[in-house]
């Protein structure tokens, strides 16, 4: 993805990265190695998207946004949602079709929201100098965002401000390590 836009721009094309990582995902062959190889990206993408939303765009949602936070706690669960099933991804599993399934699903049905409903109502709310400003934001978290999902990991201030960018410097430690013992 090309950097420097804001942060409605950002996200959809997180949003198009996605969906194009499940499309090729199910492109396939059931005992292919490149499956894998899909599904951790697939995972570390969400999982970095997730952060930069929870870590910037909800709380200018919550304070922004007419309803805000209602708005904010939906996105929220649905993220909740999303971990719990990428917590049981896994390639060797016979059952990997039907996670991939139902986290498409999730997934589509989340984006839909933010691109309908949320995203409408923060560029009406927020002027464009704003909306830049939390697009390099989330850029920045991304950078330092974990990129395997942490379902204990608080997902709301200020406590997701502190630990979420530690999680993910151990991630891509343990990233390196198991690239580098391959």
């Amino acid at each position: 993805m090309k950097p420097g836009g804001d942060v409605i721009t950002e996200l959809m094309a997180d949003h198009r990265e996605l969906e194009d990582l499940f499309s090729q995902i199910e492109l396939q062959p059931v005992d292919h190695p490149r499956r894998r190889e899909l599904a951790d990206r697939l995972t570390a993408e969400l999982v970095r998207h997730t952060v930069a939303e929870e870590l910037h765009l909800y709380p200018a949602v919550r304070k922004h946004v007419p309803h805000g936070a209602a708005m904010a706690d939906k996105e929220l669960a649905d993220h909740t949602r999303t971990e719990r099933i990428l917590k049981d991804l896994s390639v060797d599993d016979p059952r990997f079709n039907d996670t991939i399934a139902k986290l498409k699903l999730e997934v589509a049905s989340h984006m839909r929201d933010e691109e309908h409903e949320l995203f409408p109502k923060l560029a009406a709310t927020l002027p464009p100098e704003t909306l830049d400003e939390l697009g390099r934001q989330v850029r920045q978290a991304r950078q330092t965002a974990p990129t395997r999902p942490h379902p204990s990991l608080p997902n709301t201030p200020p406590a997701n401000r502190l630990l979420t960018p530690g999680a993910g410097l151990v991630d891509r430690v343990r990233g390196l390590l198991t690239t580098n013992t391959r």
